[in-house]
């Protein structure tokens, strides 16, 4: 039985294990924000870098992965573990490709693999959740870990959803945001 990974963040642009097939799409009933706080990755215990997770919302544009082999469906799970080691929660959901169907291109039970960060502080100590723009922005400009710059993640999480076709007007406001700061300290903005 074949295996299902929906990204919605950096597994758009780079999912890190093999599989058989990429596929733009969206699920329903949840939208990308910048709540989850990243000190392995985007940033360290002491300044925590921002990274997307999902809140129930409308629905939300990502791409889904079919694993088939057995043991390319261990590597990736394997692999999102350690990725994903932050994120507390995950779900089963359906995947569609067309915006107005109804009829999912992967059914729920067991098929679409999900993680997404809790806001529950007991179960995830490491949830920022919302604040207001200004505030996520500068600690995306100022937070940097052991995957790169928070930025970084940012501006190629803008530019993912961009080539997919999609634009999200909360990443694409926090973007134009961060460029913003930058340029008031006089950085060189090449995103």
């Amino acid at each position: 039985m074949a295996m299902w990974v929906f990204g919605y963040g950096s597994l758009i642009w780079k999912a890190g294990f093999p599989y058989d097939k990429r596929v733009v799409g969206f699920i329903n009933d949840y939208r990308r924000v910048f709540y989850q706080g990243s000190t392995d990755h985007r940033g360290t215990p002491e300044f925590p870098g921002r990274t997307v997770t999902l809140e129930p919302a409308k629905g939300e544009w990502g791409a889904a992965y079919k694993i088939t082999n057995k043991e390319d469906q261990i590597i990736a799970l394997e692999h999102l573990e350690v990725r994903e080691k932050q994120y507390d929660k995950k779900v089963y959901v359906d995947f569609f490709t067309d915006a107005s169907s109804s009829t999912p291109l992967v059914s729920d039970v067991m098929v679409l693999f999900r993680y997404i960060a809790s806001a529950d502080k007991k179960l995830n100590e490491n949830y920022l959740g919302p604040a207001s723009l200004e505030e996520i922005a500068i600690q995306t400009v100022r937070a940097k870990g052991p995957s790169g710059p928070n930025r970084e993640y940012l501006f190629k999480l803008e530019n993912a959803l961009v080539q997919i076709g999609f634009e999200d007007k909360h990443v694409r406001d926090l973007a134009d945001e961060v460029r913003r700061i930058l340029l008031l300290q006089g950085e060189l903005v090449d995103y």
